[in-house]
Formats: C-alpha cells, structure tokens, sequence
C-alpha cells in the first residue's frame, strides 16, 4: 500500500520549511516510528518518521528543496519490500542515483555534511568508525575522527628511506596553505540575522548599564545548594533562576518593560513570560519560561536545563520558543565582562548578564574586595523612557543584593 509522506503542519508564523537530511534513501527499510527525513524551519528541525515498516518508493523533495506546510515530500511503500535483503539490494542502485559521479557503495551510509567533510579532508570513509543508524556515518563521527587523526600517518605509511623527505614537503605544504570553506547559512542562521538586523534599524534602542554585587546571592546559594539539590531530586540551585524571580518582580513594577509594540499599538501583557537564550550548535534559542509568577526556584532551575538538554539535542519544539515577553541572555559563561545584547522583538526589553568578577569596592568607606557582575538592559525608547529602564534594573539590582526581598515582595 503507497503512503503519501507529507511536511509537518507548520504554524501560522512559519511560511515553509527546506528539506535538511534524508536519512533513508529510496528501496532501504524502515521502520515504523524510525527518523526518515529532517524538515529545518527559520525556528527547529522538524523530524517525519516512517508511517509503517516499508520502504520509501520516491524522493520527491531533494535535500535543500523548500517545502511548503502539508506538501507531499515522498512516497511510501507500507509492508511491501520491507525486508532486510530488499533493502541490501535496492541501496547500491539508490546510492548510485542520489550521490554525485564518483561515489558509489558507502554514499548512501554517509549524511551530506559528513560527506562534504571527507571530501574536502580528502578521507577515506572506510577508516572512520561509524555511530549513526545501520553504520552510517555522521558529521560529528567525522569531526571526531579529524581530531583525532594520528599526526604524520603518511610518513609512517613510507618504509623507504628516499620517499620521506618528499612526504614530509607534501605535509608542510598542505599545513601551509590558505584555505578557505563556504558553507550556506542555516535557515535558523539566516532568521538569527536578519531579526537582529531588523531590530536595530527599527527600534530606537538604547541600553543603561548598572553593577550588581553577587555576595548575598552566592552565600545563599553555598549555604542551601546541597539541601536544594536534596529535596528537588537532583535539581541544581543556580544563578539564572534568582535573575528570573528578580526579573519577574520588576516586570509587575514595570508594566512598560513586559510590553510589546504591534503597529501603532502597545500592547501591555498581564503576564510574564521570560525567554531565555540558550546557546546550540545549530545557533542562538530563546525557549521560555512561562508564567515565571507562579514558578519556583526548582521549577526554574528544572526547565532552563531541560531547556539547555533539549537545545543541544536538537529537540526543541516551535512550542518552546513561540510568545515570550522579556528575554535574558547570559554572556558570562563564555566569560564576558560586557556587552550590549540586542532586542528580542517585538518584545521593548532585554537584560544581559555577565562574567562575575572580584573587584575592589568602597563599602562604608572601607575597601572590600567583592564579586561584582556588570548588568546591561537594551531597551526600545519608543516605548519606555529612560527613567522607568533605571529603575527597572536598579530594581533587579536590589533584588539580587537582598534575595529576602524576593520572597517578602518588599
């Protein structure tokens, strides 16, 4: 029975989608529930499975074919020549179609990325150990392999004498020489780029810096860490998760920093909902948090780093990152000191944290040696006035040197 294999229904703010990886080729068996094809949208890569144990009978959409929502991208053929030895026969002839002149036998194990590596690292696909589905061979199992490839194995590979020196000349040679990689931007990449460019030409916006002194935070957190981590099977007390409360309290303050702008409209949001930015391969991801009110420290702590899990494996939903009032972005884990971060829109506000750092501080007119984190909050002055963007993080500031205030909402 043929199946029709349609592109996920994309929400309303996602116009279409590109075909990323295939990761089954036409007449290779597969499973039912079993990763088939990888649809990346401006926002995740969406995955398709297989329908039923089969085969797939027809490519439609090529790796880098745009998609549109619900768009047929294959056909499927559900139970017929679904065998182990229909598959083994069908591979060589559908990698002999899909791969370019040249490559025959292993094309059809290897992803277009991790192809595209051997090819220019000139490799042999046979010595790199494989990790991916029925022995296929991933990018990350060829970057792996690059770096730990033995340093000279064409000296070693040369038992005469004579030819070692011209070895050794075609080594420093290649170590020598200015190379360079295009590499097409991501779809997420492309979208990162153009919203932030898009960002600064059309808001005015304008950033007030403060200092935060982080003692009272970290003794608190040294004093009940273990405690925490105890009675929140696991979770781990951090930072992010005051700077969210803290966040938070001074957003109800602060109506004007939780709104948004849409047309001529402000648009004043009674709730909040605080995205958090999280660092991935593929890019920059804000999920968020929502309803930050009514959350915990735990439950704070608990979803930033399932956030944080989901992010690096690529599983974050378009769920995840829809909506979200105020952003925080946190540098200092790549050790910055400072920065100027760049709205989220159409959100009004974003705050920035950074590397913590000892120094010396007037305290009662005594020096003190103490550890300071710089704090930046970008704004949009169309929307809110300096004043209130002082106050707000003079608020935040308060907040963290006092954490008690937190919780006397004082």
């Amino acid at each position: 029975m043929s199946i029709e294999i349609k592109a996920p229904t994309f929400p309303e703010s996602v116009a279409d989608g590109t075909v990323a990886t295939w990761h089954k080729q036409p007449g290779e068996a597969c499973a039912a529930d079993e990763l088939i094809v990888d649809i990346e949208t401006d926002k995740v890569v969406l995955e398709v499975v297989a329908p039923a144990d089969g085969v797939i009978k027809e490519i439609i959409k090529g790796e880098g074919d745009t998609v549109l929502s619900d768009e047929v991208i294959a056909v499927f053929e559900a139970g017929a020549a679904g065998t182990a030895a229909a598959a083994e026969s069908a591979a060589p002839a559908a990698a002999s179609a899909a791969a370019p002149e040249g490559e025959t036998g292993e094309g059809d194990k290897i992803g277009p990325a991790a192809r595209k590596l051997i090819d220019e690292n000139n490799l042999d696909p046979k010595q790199i150990p494989a990790s991916g589905k029925n022995g296929g061979i991933t990018k990350e199992d060829v970057v792996n392999f690059l770096k730990n490839k033995p340093a000279a194995p064409a000296a070693a590979a040369a038992p005469a004498p004579a030819p070692a020196p011209a070895a050794a000349a075609s080594v420093n040679v290649v170590a020598g020489e200015r190379t360079e990689k295009r590499v097409p931007m991501t779809r997420l990449r492309a979208t990162i780029a153009k919203r932030l460019v898009e960002a600064q030409q059309n808001a005015a916006m304008l950033t007030t810096y403060n200092e935060v002194n982080m003692k009272p935070v970290m003794d608190l957190r040294k004093q009940y860490k273990d405690l925490f981590e105890k009675t929140h099977n696991g979770t781990r007390l951090g930072f992010m998760s005051f700077f969210v409360k803290a966040a938070t309290e001074a957003l109800k303050r602060f109506p004007a920093v939780n709104a948004s702008i849409d047309g001529n409209d402000m648009v004043y949001h009674g709730y909040q909902d605080i995205g958090v930015a999280v660092s991935t391969d593929r890019g920059l991801m804000v999920p968020v948090l929502r309803d930050t009110d009514s959350m915990s420290l735990a439950d704070v702590e608990s979803t930033i780093a399932d956030f944080g899990k989901r992010g690096r494996d690529g599983k974050l939903g378009m769920d995840d990152m829809q909506g979200g009032t105020f952003t925080i972005t946190n540098g200092g884990v790549f050790g910055s000191l400072m920065s100027t971060p760049i709205l989220n829109p159409p959100q009004t506000a974003i705050l920035g944290m950074h590397k913590i750092q000892e120094r010396p501080m007037a305290v009662n007119g005594q020096v003190v040696i103490l550890p300071m984190m710089y704090l930046a909050l970008s704004y949009d002055h169309r929307m809110i006035d300096g004043k209130e963007a002082v106050q707000f993080l003079v608020t935040i500031k308060d907040l963290l040197e006092d954490p008690a205030r937190m919780l006397l909402d004082v």
